[in-house]
């Protein structure tokens, strides 16, 4: 004959579901949490890959000979870098500033490039988090004192 097990004490049974309840009641910001880590990840990664476009579009700029051929240089590398990088921007504005190619040669000048890209967040798949977020860099890079220039 087989002995019956005896019944569940009384606190037993009044812990019953209760890990259920704890997990439905964590689970939210539990995905709150990764949530978060998952838009940080993209900003930082997007704020990257602009600072490396602008960096890339500046030093372009700079080997130009003329200020309309920078800026026509500038741009074409910060669209390249943003697309190699597979950065889908909704909005992308580079400006160029050119005001180093007026200075005289044999004087110190530079070139400066910002870039502006306005990066979605609502492709994440997470409702709390829709739109886009707005990144920004600027570089600066030297112009050749001893050859000439162009404005």
């Amino acid at each position: 004959m087989s002995q019956r097990p005896p019944p569940p004490s009384r606190a037993f049974r009044r812990e019953r579901g209760s890990a259920t309840l704890e997990a439905a009641v964590l689970a939210p910001g539990l995905l709150l949490l990764i949530g978060l880590a998952i838009l940080g990840g993209r900003i930082t990664v997007a704020g990257g890959t602009i600072e490396d476009a602008a960096a890339a579009a500046a030093r372009q700029a700079s080997l130009a000979r003329s200020g309309e051929q920078a800026r026509r240089a500038a741009a074409a590398t910060a669209e390249a870098s943003l697309a190699a990088a597979h950065l889908q921007c909704t909005h992308t504005s580079v400006t160029v500033d050119t005001a180093g190619f007026t200075v005289p040669v044999g004087q110190p000048a530079q070139v400066r490039v910002e870039i502006s890209c306005q990066v979605p967040l609502s492709d994440l798949g997470l409702p709390v988090f829709p739109g886009a977020r707005r990144l920004e860099a600027a570089a600066v890079s030297p112009l050749d004192s001893y050859r000439t220039r162009t404005p």
